[in-house]
């Protein structure tokens, strides 16, 4: 199969380095950053740019928000040779201490999504590949901006996940207070167990990156605290995000590095 199911893409449309991103308007502003960039591909939520980083051809494609939508392009850019994803996205704290503006790079998340389970057990992990890990650490700690390491909470449902708070008490955010039981501590317990951050695709895309043997991390700008409140910390967004973008980015470009070094070309990831 030469034109993929769902992207339309072709062979020849998809480079073997690619950034993911949810919002389809932020693929434009990530491709600003690369040589020559220019529009490869639109379709449904999906929209693929691509330029240049270090001599090497780079993608940029949109996911859309969750799993379902996330596993389709990883599924349909790796059917046309991609092998290594760096994703570039937002996402609510959870951890003590962190602000609105600091960035999350995951080590891995809690699969408390359902596409992650439609591709194997319960109990595999869904792990970043420690290559990125290490290049977006590296990426982030010459940035000089504030960033921490660990372990993101990765859902599905964004209203019924996430909480608010009224009244000094924690409500949910689904429509007239709906809330089942056993939703009511999620946050606290994944908190408990040192979750960073709460987001929609790492937990797919990691799962499908380690079944397929390719390489995927992701850095996430806090774009809010949940739950959700406000907050002394006024944030320019676009600023961040373009400050996130630049970590993402310089972070590709080490991997880029590295990969030349190891063999004077590019690899073929399920080699490593």
């Amino acid at each position: 199969m030469t034109k993929q199911l769902i992207t339309g893409l072709e062979d020849g449309e998809a480079a073997g380095y690619v950034f993911l991103c949810g919002e389809p308007e932020r693929v434009p502003r990530i491709a600003s950053t690369l040589r020559n960039s220019k529009k490869v591909r639109q379709a449904r939520e999906y929209t693929i740019y691509e330029g240049m980083l270090e001599g090497t051809r780079v993608t940029v494609a949109s996911t859309g928000i969750g799993g379902p939508s996330a596993a389709i392009v990883v599924e349909e850019l790796t059917n046309l040779g991609a092998h290594t994803f760096i994703r570039i996205g937002t996402s609510g704290g959870i951890a003590d201490g962190l602000e609105k503006g600091d960035f999350i790079i995951a080590s891995g998340a809690i699969r408390a999504d359902g596409t992650s389970r439609s591709y194997t057990w319960p109990e595999f992990p869904a792990l970043a590949h420690h290559e990125v890990t290490m290049a977006l650490v590296d990426s982030a700690v010459r940035s000089g901006g504030r960033f921490d390491v660990g372990v993101c909470f990765s859902v599905d449902g964004f209203y019924s996940e996430n909480k608010v708070m009224q009244n000094g008490k924690v409500s949910p955010m689904s429509q007239s207070g709906y809330m089942p039981s056993f939703m009511r501590d999620r946050l606290a317990d994944v908190k408990a167990m040192g979750a960073k951050n709460i987001e929609m695709e790492n937990g797919t895309i990691f799962t499908l990156s380690t079944l397929m043997g390719l390489r995927a991390g992701a850095i996430c700008t806090i774009s809010d605290v949940v739950p959700w409140h406000p907050t002394a910390n006024m944030l320019d967004f676009e600023q961040n995000m373009l400050d996130c973008i630049k970590v993402g980015v310089e972070g590709m470009r080490t991997l880029i590095s590295w990969d030349k070094s190891k063999s004077g070309e590019h690899l073929a990831v399920s080699k490593l």
